[in-house]
C-alpha cells in the first residue's frame, strides 16, 4: 500500500511558467486521493493542492501563487505561472491516500528545484541607460578634448622645430670661415709641431 513519488531534479524557467510533474505508483485500493506541492526544504508551505475521487475534482491554491494542479493516470502536473525570482526553491510532491483507511501517504522525495531567472523590467533598462549613456559621453568629449590638445602640441613643436632649424641655416651662412691660430702660439716662425725650447739650460 505504499505510494512511491518520481520527480524531476531540476527545472529552469524563463518565461515565468514552470510544469512541474509528479509520478507515483500506488497498488492499494484507495478511492479517495490529495496531490499536494510544497516549497521549501521542511516543506512548510503549501503551494497548491488538488482532491479526487471517482466523481469529483476539486483544487485549491495558495494566494501567493499561481498555481493548479491536474490529475492525470498515475501522475499529476502543477502548472505555475507569473512566478518570479523569489520563488526559487526546491518542491515537493505529496501523494495521499485519504478514504477508505488505510490512510497512506508517500515518503518524502528528492524534490524538484525550480530555478525562476529573473527578468529586467521596463524600469531598470530606463533607469541603467543614463546611468550607461553619461560615462560614454564623457569618455568620447574627454577623448575628442586630449585628441584636440595634442594636435594643437603637435602643430606648435613642428612649427617650432621648423623655425630653429632656419635660424641655424642662417646662422651658418654668416660664420667667419678666417682660420684661426693655435693658442699660445705666439712665435710665429716655429711651426706648431716644433718643441719648444729650454733657455734655462744654457744659462748654467
Amino acid at each position: 500500500n505504499k505510494i512511491l513519488v518520481a520527480q524531476r531534479p531540476l527545472l529552469i524557467v524563463a518565461n515565468k511558467t514552470a510544469t512541474l510533474v509528479c509520478n507515483y505508483t500506488y497498488n492499494g485500493t484507495g478511492k479517495e486521493f490529495r496531490a499536494s506541492l510544497h516549497k521549501g526544504t521542511d516543506s512548510a508551505v503549501e503551494v497548491c493542492f488538488i482532491s479526487w475521487n471517482t466523481t469529483k475534482i476539486s483544487s485549491n491554491s495558495n494566494k501567493e501563487f499561481n498555481c493548479q494542479g491536474i490529475h492525470d493516470k498515475d501522475k499529476v502536473i502543477f502548472n505555475l505561472w507569473n512566478m518570479s525570482a523569489s520563488q526559487t526553491d526546491i518542491y515537493f510532491c505529496k501523494i495521499e491516500a485519504m478514504y477508505p483507511p488505510p490512510y497512506v501517504y508517500n515518503e518524502k522525495s528528492n524534490g524538484t528545484v525550480i530555478h525562476v531567472k529573473g527578468k529586467m523590467g521596463k524600469t531598470p533598462i530606463q533607469t541603467q541607460e543614463p546611468q550607461s549613456a553619461i560615462p560614454l559621453w564623457i569618455m568620447v568629449t574627454v577623448t575628442g578634448v586630449l585628441a584636440f590638445y595634442s594636435m594643437l602640441i603637435t602643430a606648435v613643436f613642428i612649427n617650432y622645430w621648423q623655425k630653429s632649424k632656419k635660424n641655424m641655416y642662417h646662422q651658418s651662412d654668416y660664420m667667419n670661415m678666417t682660420p684661426r691660430h693655435p693658442p699660445y702660439q705666439k712665435n710665429k716662425g716655429y711651426p706648431s709641431y716644433a718643441p719648444t725650447r729650454d733657455y734655462t739650460a744654457y744659462r748654467s
